[in-house]
């Protein structure tokens, strides 16, 4: 029996209704599943944003210095003086000594030479040693005693850290023919003060710093020309290891540390 058109019309959009409704209750179940993927996205998103906050602010808050960091900060200040300070403050105007009866008494600066490179302002055995433990540069000046007897050079050899110092100085040797060279300054009470002037040289480690210090007679007196006698027990050799000292000492001497990683207020 053929169906009336009319009835096969209905059944058909009977059967696109219940297809449409199908796949619209399919759509918002992929719309909810979407949603909630989204949401929970984001929200691990803020929870890694916020554990990132979190982290930072304990990183970078104010906290009191560990042993370790203090002693870097002591370290690292140190190191730096020589680029940091202006010449006249690792060579001060005036340093002090011990003269005779220990009296305390006055070297004064006549000059402070330019840089330079650490084989070209010792002599070449010593040369060699700070060479090979990387110095990186001399730095050098020129001062007489209060009564412009007696001229002193003083240089101040950078290596890279305290520990090449350490191996540096360990392989100088105590000969005080070798050491440091003078610098003259023309014009001066020091410009007859050359390497045959030296009666005696030495040298000091300070932190990062091997400071080196030679003296001799203003009038151009050769070591040769001095008895051994009066060069033992000459003032002259004490003022220059005390000049030299003093150097290293005011180079060396440990900073204030600030309590805290940003300041004095943990």
């Amino acid at each position: 029996m053929r169906a009336w058109p009319a009835a096969s019309s209905r059944r058909g959009a009977a059967v696109r209704e219940r297809a449409e409704a199908a796949a619209l209750q399919q759509g918002v179940r992929y719309r909810r599943w979407f949603v909630l993927l989204v949401v929970a996205a984001l929200a691990m998103s803020a929870l890694v944003v916020l554990v990132g906050i979190a982290g930072l602010v304990a990183e970078t808050r104010s906290r009191p210095l560990t042993g370790a960091e203090q002693n870097r900060y002591k370290q690292e200040e140190i190191a730096r003086r020589w680029q940091t300070w202006p010449a006249t403050g690792v060579f001060p105007e005036e340093v002090k000594y011990v003269g005779l009866d220990r009296a305390q008494q006055y070297a004064r600066r006549v000059g402070i030479a330019p840089e330079t490179a650490c084989r070209d302002a010792v002599d070449t055995s010593v040369g060699g040693i700070l060479g090979d433990h990387g110095c990186v540069t001399m730095l050098r000046a020129t001062y007489v005693d209060q009564t412009s007897t007696f001229v002193f050079t003083v240089g101040v050899a950078v290596l890279k850290d305290e520990d090449s110092r350490l191996s540096a100085t360990e392989q100088l040797s105590q000969d005080d023919r070798v050491g440091v060279l003078p610098v003259a300054f023309p014009g001066t009470v020091t410009e007859r003060f050359g390497n045959s002037q030296r009666q005696r040289t030495g040298w000091v480690g300070a932190g990062p710093y091997i400071v080196f210090s030679t003296g001799g007679y203003a009038d151009g007196r050769t070591r040769a020309a001095v008895p051994q006698e009066e060069i033992l027990h000459s003032e002259l050799w004490p003022a220059a290891k005390s000049i030299g000292n003093q150097i290293a000492y005011f180079l060396a001497d440990p900073p204030k540390v600030p309590p805290c990683t940003q300041g004095n207020v943990c």
